[in-house]
């Protein structure tokens, strides 16, 4: 009785992993073929013209644009980043990218807005 047991937990043992060997496959062949990967979250690209320098606020702006994606520190300004980065094997890479700086009055001191989509 005890062969056969141990039999039986060994032909289990060898199931599970030709399981996870296939799983990991096919995870694999998954992620070669969509070969896509998405950073970020997207923003209205629109409204980066109503930005105005000392007159909009961090309320406005998030307003506009929801929370931010990064949060940090530049120059001791607090700093807010929007930004979308799509980034295919086969296709189009596609970024843009908002960075928002706020001086202690809560106020937009200065903002960059950058894209790989060209309008010229």
């Amino acid at each position: 009785m005890k062969i056969y047991r141990r039999h039986e937990t060994t032909k289990r043992r060898i199931l599970l992993t030709n399981f996870i060997k296939m799983l990991i496959l096919f995870s694999g062949v998954c992620i070669f073929t969509s070969a896509c990967v998405t950073l970020g979250k997207d923003f209205p690209v629109s409204r980066v013209v109503e930005i105005k320098i000392g007159k909009t606020s961090k309320n406005e702006i998030r307003k506009m644009f929801g929370p931010p994606w990064l949060s940090g520190f530049k120059d001791g300004e607090l700093s807010w980043t929007y930004s979308k980065y799509d980034y295919s094997l086969f296709g189009e890479r596609k970024a843009k990218v908002l960075v928002v700086q706020f001086g202690k009055n809560r106020l937009v001191t200065t903002f960059t807005f950058n894209t790989t989509e060209h309008n010229e």
